[in-house]
This record gives structure tokens, sequence and C-alpha cells, in this order.
């Protein structure tokens, strides 16, 4: 079962239980993985990478929210973005994570924030969506500096 499928068959489920907003939430993640098969052609569409900026909007909305005053709409953008959480697959421990960004900086031989480019293009295809690209961009950034 493709993830769009599985979140199709949540959505039914959530309407069945009378769950308005993860039927809501629910109905825009399939909308953008529609979207995202479109636009593929038929190519397999990256899956995770749309739920992680959909994910990434949610959270963005609910700081702004809170800098705007508006906890209320916050909590609404928070619990959207717990529920496409769901669904990413299992992030990387802080160890998993810096075993293998101190892999890639070996293999690279990178060794100043020069390089960090070059390392994340590298690290980024090994984690595949287990892990937020701020919190690895902050790992090489250590790294490299140390």
């Amino acid at each position: 079962m493709s993830l769009l499928e599985q979140v199709q068959t949540d959505t039914k489920d959530a309407m069945r239980a009378g769950d308005r907003e993860r039927v809501s939430a629910l109905r825009l993640i399939s909308n953008e993985l529609q979207k995202a098969h479109k636009e593929a052609s038929g190519d397999a569409a990256d899956e995770v990478a749309v739920l992680q900026r959909e994910r990434k909007r949610r959270l963005e909305a609910a700081e702004s929210y809170r800098d705007a005053g508006r906890d209320d709409l916050a909590t609404g953008e928070q619990r959207e973005a717990e529920i496409i959480e769901g669904y990413l697959p299992q992030q990387l421990s802080d160890e998993e994570l810096r075993a293998i960004v101190g892999d890639v900086v070996a293999e690279t031989g990178a060794a100043s924030p020069k390089e960090m480019g070059r390392v994340m293009s590298q690290v980024m295809p090994r984690i595949q969506g287990r892990a937020d690209g701020k919190r690895v961009s902050a790992l090489v950034k250590e790294l490299l500096t140390a």
C-alpha cells in the first residue's frame, strides 16, 4: 500500500470516527501527495519529501502565529504537523546521525566550514528523510568547526 493510499484510508476512518480536525489535515496531505504524483508524470513521487515540506510549512506557520499572539491558530498548525509526522519514517537518533555525518566528513576529507555544501550533498541522500535538514546542518557545522 502506497503512502497516498494509506492516507486516504486513514481519512475515511477519521470521517467515520467524526474527527474533523484529523480529516482536514489528512485531506491536505492527500491533495499534496496527489499533486506530487501528477507532477512526477508516472514516476514514483518522493512522498517523504512532500511530507517533510508540508510538516515544515505547518511548523513555520505555528511559529508565525505564536509570534503574532495567536496561540489558538498555532496549536492547530502544530497538531497538523504532528499528524504529518506520523507518516514520516522513524527519525534517526543523535548517535546514528552523528555516525553518518562523521563517516561522510571522513570520506570527503572535509576540514572547514567552507566544505559544508559538499558534505551536506552526500549526507542528505543517506538519511532519506529520517532527520530534519536544520538538525543535519547544525551537526555538520559543529563537526567541521571542531
